[in-house]
């Protein structure tokens, strides 16, 4: 089974994330490095939900944003290590829409619940696969680290 490891002042950060823009979903970038147990979270990047229609219940990222984070990360010899977003007054698994809007293998998807705009649960999956066409969420556990 696949870990995400990640500090406690990155995790605490990305779960107030979501309280600050409830009752919308927040979304960030997770960059790290991997090894044989999984991805090491080294930092989080808060990035603003372009989503114009339904920013209650889905979140986009900026491609151009996106190629910045990946950029800033490949100078601290680091790569995009998954994403994160939160779900309000829903639980923390994956949607369909979650799956259908997953493209980056590989890395890993963390989803905090967000009820009444306090964070609860939080819990990461893995996006499996070769390709597109067999993609499909694991979930992991997640390792905080002092």
């Amino acid at each position: 089974m696949s870990i995400l490891r990640i500090k406690k002042s990155v995790y605490d950060n990305l779960r107030s994330h979501g309280e600050e823009t409830y009752p919308h979903e927040c979304c960030g970038v997770l960059v790290g490095s991997a090894d044989v147990r999984g991805w090491a979270v080294a930092y989080a990047v808060r990035a603003a939900n372009i989503r114009k229609d339904s920013p209650q219940n889905r979140y986009a990222i900026d491609p151009l944003e996106l190629v910045k984070i990946l950029r800033e990360a490949r100078v601290c010899n680091l790569e995009i290590a998954g994403f994160y977003h939160s779900h309000p007054d829903h639980p923390a698994l994956w949607s369909q829409t979650d799956l259908a809007e997953a493209h980056w293998l590989g890395c890993s998807y963390l989803i905090t619940e967000v009820v009444d705009g306090h964070a609860a649960v939080t819990n990461s999956f893995l996006l499996s696969g070769t390709r597109e066409e067999d993609k499909h969420f694991v979930s992991e556990s997640i390792e905080i680290l002092d």
